[in-house]
């Protein structure tokens, strides 16, 4: 019994979601250091936020940036909301912490928050590299404050910048920067496995997340999913979608959207995540390999046909 509880322990304590050592996240705050003068600037000379502070040149244009009156509005709004993000930093740590026993790859060392004012540019709301990741906080506004929202997006994607959204983002990002894609245009099914490979992700670092948070699913979308899976795959089938790189026909399944055209009103959008991830999560189960094996293999019909998942 001893050399058995021995044996079960580690494996207890690497899915229990309790046994791993958080690692310390420390939010480097570069707009709080441009507006309100706190922190330390070399903290931010990284290639990824392009500070400079020996070039003439780009301090004033940062000047400029930074005494725009709209520009100081926003850095006030964001601040109020988000000038204490300890609550992210405990988020992230113990994300970071899971998924590096994981993915040992996983190296980002450096987290930074950011004002840009480019509030329509929501693709762009993480950013980063192998090694550092950047958080253009104000976009997190637009779902929280009236007055934010006239900068033009749409309400499908308002409604997704909020602060429940920002680890999930932010380890999404990490997951894809990792996920290796085949060669060549990407099909559908491409499309499909690759979400369904960052989904499964979540699944293990942001375990308390709900489902709807890391699919970007209202909770009629995710029912409308789960209801009309059997009728979209056969759709998908019959019209010789899965494995079309034809992005005439993709692009309203595999980007954000109020809904899928091809379904009508009240489809989910990007039904290649909810797929995709019914698919990686049958095939971990049947193989049983690691997560930097299912990341590192690009072979999408392969995934298909061991995972024999069918709605």
């Amino acid at each position: 019994m001893k050399r058995y509880l021995l044996f079960l322990l580690p494996a207890m304590l690497a899915f229990s979601g309790c046994g791993h050592k958080a690692e310390p996240v420390k939010l480097l705050r570069f707009e709080q250091f441009l507006f309100a003068h706190q922190g330390n600037a070399a903290d931010f000379q990284t290639p990824l936020l392009n500070y400079n502070p020996d070039d003439p040149a780009f301090m004033a244009a940062l000047d400029d940036f930074v005494n725009d009156p709209m520009v100081q509005r926003i850095y006030t709004v964001t601040d109020s909301l988000y000038h204490d993000l300890s609550w992210l930093e405990q988020e992230l740590g113990d994300a970071m912490a899971r998924a590096r026993e994981l993915c040992p790859e996983m190296n980002v060392q450096n987290f930074y928050t950011l004002v840009t004012a480019d509030l329509g540019n929501y693709p762009n709301r993480v950013f980063g590299n192998l090694t550092d990741m950047a958080i253009s906080i104000d976009n997190y506004t637009l779902g929280h404050v009236e007055e934010m929202q006239r900068f033009g997006l749409p309400n499908y994607i308002t409604r997704l910048c909020r602060r429940e959204y920002i680890a999930s983002d932010v380890m999404a990002d990490a997951a894809r920067s990792l996920i290796a894609l085949p060669d060549g245009d990407l099909t559908f099914l491409d499309y499909a496995i690759a979400e369904g490979k960052t989904l499964y992700f979540l699944d293990q670092v942001l375990p308390s997340t709900p489902d709807t948070v890391k699919l970007r699913y209202s909770k009629s979308q995710l029912d409308w999913m789960q209801e009309n899976a059997e009728n979209v795959w056969g759709w998908l089938i019959q019209n010789k979608v899965l494995f079309s790189s034809d992005m005439t026909q993709l692009n309203n399944m595999v980007d954000d959207a109020p809904k899928t055209n091809a379904f009508g009103e009240g489809s989910a959008p990007r039904t290649n995540a909810w797929l995709g991830w019914q698919i990686v999560r049958q095939y971990m189960k049947k193989t049983g390999v690691s997560v930097s094996e299912l990341f590192a293999d690009t072979d999408s019909r392969k995934i298909l046909e061991t995972s024999g998942w069918r709605p």
